[in-house]
């Protein structure tokens, strides 16, 4: 039987590109992937006759440009059109437009408020003060704080060293932001109610949290730190839906001689001896590896695919009690034609960007108490985009395609989730939009809804969390997923893990997979083939 010195469980995109580095560096390896098509959470798929959804990621920032240069994405198919701008639809008819130009955007806020206006300039160069300093460490292993190994101890200089750069204030303004809500950080800059829910938004997408709960206003910054063609805090669309950037991994995978194989469920890790020998797929067949690389989260890989029998007790228990709640949803439309919306100044570019419709703190908050209750939220705030106006691939011609991701959305329902549920949320977000646009139900041609159950059942995301564990700060640096475990190395020899549940977090980054294989080619002794980051000095 061929032994690999590789096997990767799962081909979302830390999997792929985790397996693209070691590949790259010389292993033999090969992904192995339950469905019948790779890219986990980041896929495009044909769900509607001649329409590309990106049925669960939708958007491209997080994704980080040194991976992209390193496994030279470009030349395998991936291009990413960044988007121009947002807006915030008022109840009142009126509208919020974050336009890409910065005199043009300062200009929008002023008009909603001129106080807020020149609080604007202070909030963005704080925002990408905290964003440089954090974008340092997303490529780097964090250090076990109870290590006083040489490369830890080092690693701790680094940070040192980034902290030493600010001032004392800016030190406590630090702390603060990390443990604040959301809410109250932009409250200290901002009056307006439409200024102040459209900044909040990004801190709730895919977390069980709400605009007032602690911790928040770190989310928004996890959001803000991408960047498209080197604009910091930019977002974009990849050309052919979010399934392109996993099919460019894939091919640069297949390209260092990588093998991919789907319909090949893992069912467990085989451990002899304390070390990791190999796995077992549902199918029954065994597949022996040097190492093995986890790329579900840690719920899935402590509690689902490895032997209670081969971990510590500790490690059991901080696994059943990881955060990572589901909240969540999805709705992929299929267009007859471009919706209008009559708020907005005719041929407005603001429809080519993110669109929401909750103007207020107040609404925000409301649509976590629903969730709190175990119902979706009545009034939900939604992220709508409508990639086909940059991107023909996805939609026929004259056609559209809409990507609309809701919170709050739970994983249990009261009474449990049918299928008469699951049309009335779908039907719940449907009425907001058609609140701002007159002939939006009548371009319906098709509707997607999905859950938390139906991400959970097709992509593997427990309770279809999309960061594979909420980003708070108990959960993040040398905490993610748990102390002791942040170096992407398991509780027994030869095993690792690579997915969003580690080091630095959930989102379309590919981060995680990179610094896991950094650690996995260290121990082998072989090349590394992995980008670094230094900081952004």
């Amino acid at each position: 039987m061929k032994k690999y010195d590789a096997v990767v469980i799962g081909a979302g995109h830390n999997g792929l590109t985790n397996a693209a580095f070691l590949a790259k560096a010389g292993l033999d390896v090969v992904v192995l992937e339950k469905n019948d098509y790779v890219g986990g959470a980041t896929v495009s798929r044909e769900l509607h006759q001649g329409w590309q959804y990106s049925n669960c990621s939708y958007v491209c920032s997080l994704f980080r440009p040194e991976i992209y240069q390193a496994l030279d994405l470009g030349r395998h198919g991936l291009e990413v059109v960044p988007l121009q701008g947002s807006a915030t639809f008022k109840q009142d008819g009126d509208y919020f437009g974050s336009y890409h130009q910065p005199a043009v955007r300062r200009r929008e806020i002023a008009r909603h408020s001129k106080r807020d206006a020149d609080a604007s300039i202070r909030f963005d160069a704080d925002l990408m003060k905290w964003c440089r300093l954090i974008r340092g460490f997303l490529l780097r292993t964090p250090p076990d704080p109870a290590s006083f190994k040489p490369r830890d101890v080092m690693e701790f200089a680094y940070l040192l060293k980034r902290f030493y750069t600010l001032s004392e204030s800016q030190i406590y303004e630090f702390i603060r932001f990390f443990t604040m809500s959301i809410a109250e950080y932009v409250e200290e800059y901002f009056e307006s109610d439409v200024i102040l829910a459209h900044f909040s938004g990004g801190s709730i997408i895919g977390t069980g949290l709400g605009v007032y709960s602690p911790g928040t206003a770190y989310v928004l910054l996890h959001h803000a730190m991408g960047d498209i063609d080197g604009n910091v805090g930019s977002w974009g669309f990849a050309r052919g839906g979010m399934g392109s950037l996993t099919k460019a991994i894939a091919s640069s995978f297949q390209s260092h001689g990588g093998e991919l194989r789907t319909n090949s469920e893992v069912e467990q890790i085989i451990v002899k001896g304390r070390k990791a020998t190999g796995v077992v797929l549902a199918s029954g067949e065994e597949i022996d590896a040097q190492v093995v690389i986890s790329n579900l989260d840690a719920k899935r890989t402590f509690l689902g695919v490895m032997d209670p029998n081969d971990l510590p007790a500790d490690l059991l228990h901080r696994a059943e009690n990881f955060k990572i709640r589901g909240s969540s949803g999805k709705l992929n439309i299929a267009l007859d034609g471009m919706p209008e919306f009559p708020a907005l100044p005719e041929g407005s570019s603001l429809t080519l960007g993110h669109m929401h419709f909750t103007d207020t703190l107040e609404r925000l908050e409301r649509a976590y108490d629903d969730w709190k209750d175990d119902r979706w939220s009545a009034d939900p705030y939604v992220d709508t985009v409508i990639p086909s106006q940059y991107d023909p691939t996805v939609a026929p011609a004259g056609k559209h395609m809409m990507s609309v991701f809701v919170q709050y959305c739970p994983f249990e329902v009261e009474g449990g989730w049918t299928d008469a549920k699951r049309d009335a949320f779908g039907a719940t977000v449907i009425d907001q939009i058609a609140e701002h646009s007159p002939n939006f139900k009548q371009l319906i041609l098709h509707v997607e809804v999905r859950t938390p159950l139906e991400i959970e059942a097709e992509v593997g995301l427990t309770e279809g969390n999309i960061f594979q564990g909420e980003l708070t700060l108990d959960q993040l640096m040398f905490n993610r997923p748990f102390p002791g475990y942040a170096q992407y190395r398991g509780p027994v020899k030869n095993m690792y893990m690579c997915s969003s549940s580690t080091h630095p977090g959930g989102g379309v980054m590919g981060a995680p997979g990179t610094n896991a294989a950094r650690e996995i080619l260290r121990d082998l002794g072989r090349r590394d083939s992995t980008p670094r980051d230094f900081g952004d000095d």
